[in-house]
């Protein structure tokens, strides 16, 4: 039977087939192993014999939805067979209610001001999946500036201290032509705030472009606006700030991954800025949770591992990306609705940051 249909184009699979690609998936996820014909049959209750479901395999397989690693092994899912697996339950995975509440306590703990929320993402997300959580901070295309504070640090040296508006903290150092007392460094940062908080980094460029520099007083407000200019435009520059990783071991105790040299290769293209900014927007052009499965990914160095990721934040405003990173033997079920209900958590949270 099966010779008859090996030159005709692969179609949908049919109910038995879904349910014996997905057992053979559930199998491999927990086992890391070939899965055979006699294991499906024992384990899964599938009501059929084990000739069918061999037949089955190798129409399965023909139409590039298993591989075979040996003549006489069983069968591993391709990134075809995971994609369709995936595209059968995406939208139908609830996080557990208990899981919930766990995650929800955690970030009820964190401060609605505080720039800790995509490290709190990232290590949530390694801990309930078990994989390797990832986060960036929600960038906004430019920089506002919420105050600024200026601290003496030594002789003839203060600190400038930033804080924009979306919750990163810049600071560096003034070398000044002088000692500058606190009270006047304070009365200074005083000046700053009053026509500085609030501004773009365009804004804050027009108003420097007016400042004077006759006096002392002057020449510091003049320095430390033009230093802050410098540090947001720098801001501005990057196209990803940062991305955060928790639960790398998580990813080394993977079978997959026993040579340590993937997962530094994986976690090398990670640090490509400009493949974190082609990631970012791809995610954010959609609203809910994506799946880059092994060869789907964009870089060669990612093939072998899959990505669960959702942007959250205010699209126009700052958008962040969050997700997991694993094998592609990957327990996607709990990976997507992990990540879809703490995305869910983050909008709340930038939700009220900007209210």
């Amino acid at each position: 039977m099966v010779a008859r249909r090996k030159d005709r184009e692969p179609g949908p699979l049919d109910a038995r087939a879904q349910a014996i690609l997905r057992s053979i998936i559930e199998e491999y996820v927990v086992t890391a192993t070939p899965v055979g014909s006699h294991a499906l049959v024992e384990r899964y209750g599938l009501g059929i014999s084990s000739a069918t479901v061999r037949n089955i395999m190798a129409e399965l397989e023909h139409a590039g939805y298993l591989s075979q690693p040996h003549t006489s092994a069983g069968r591993t899912p391709t990134d075809a067979g995971y994609r369709l697996y995936v595209a059968s339950i995406e939208d139908a995975v609830n996080l557990a209610p208990v899981e919930q509440l766990m995650i929800r306590h955690q970030f009820g703990q964190v401060e609605f001001t505080s720039e800790q929320w995509f490290r709190l993402a990232a290590a949530t997300l390694a801990a309930v999946t078990r994989e390797a959580g990832l986060a960036t901070p929600a960038k906004p295309a430019t920089a506002r500036l919420r105050r600024v504070d200026l601290v003496e640090s030594g002789d003839r040296i203060a600190a400038l201290v930033l804080v924009l508006a979306e919750g990163p903290v810049k600071q560096c150092l003034l070398q000044l032509g002088e000692h500058v007392e606190q009270a006047d460094l304070d009365h200074a940062a005083r000046r700053l705030n009053e026509m500085l908080a609030g501004k773009t980094t365009l804004q804050v460029e027009t108003a420097v472009a007016g400042l004077p520099g006759d006096t002392p007083e002057q020449r510091l407000v003049q320095q430390a606006a033009s230093r802050a200019l410098r540090v947001m435009q720098e801001f501005d520059a990057a196209s990803v700030e940062d991305l955060v990783s928790e639960g790398l071991l998580n990813v080394l105790a993977a079978p997959e991954f026993s040579e340590s040299e993937k997962v530094r290769r994986v976690f090398g293209a990670l640090q490509d800025r400009e493949y974190l900014r082609r990631l970012v927007n791809r995610v954010a052009a959609r609203s809910d949770v994506q799946v880059f499965i092994g060869s789907e990914n964009e870089v060669e160095e990612m093939r072998d591992v899959s990505l669960v990721v959702a942007s959250y934040g205010r699209p126009g405003r700052a958008v962040g990306l969050i997700g997991v990173l694993g094998p592609t033997r990957m327990p996607y079920p709990h990976a997507i609705s992990s990540v879809r209900y703490v995305s869910g958590l983050m909008n709340e949270l930038v939700d009220h940051f900007y209210a």
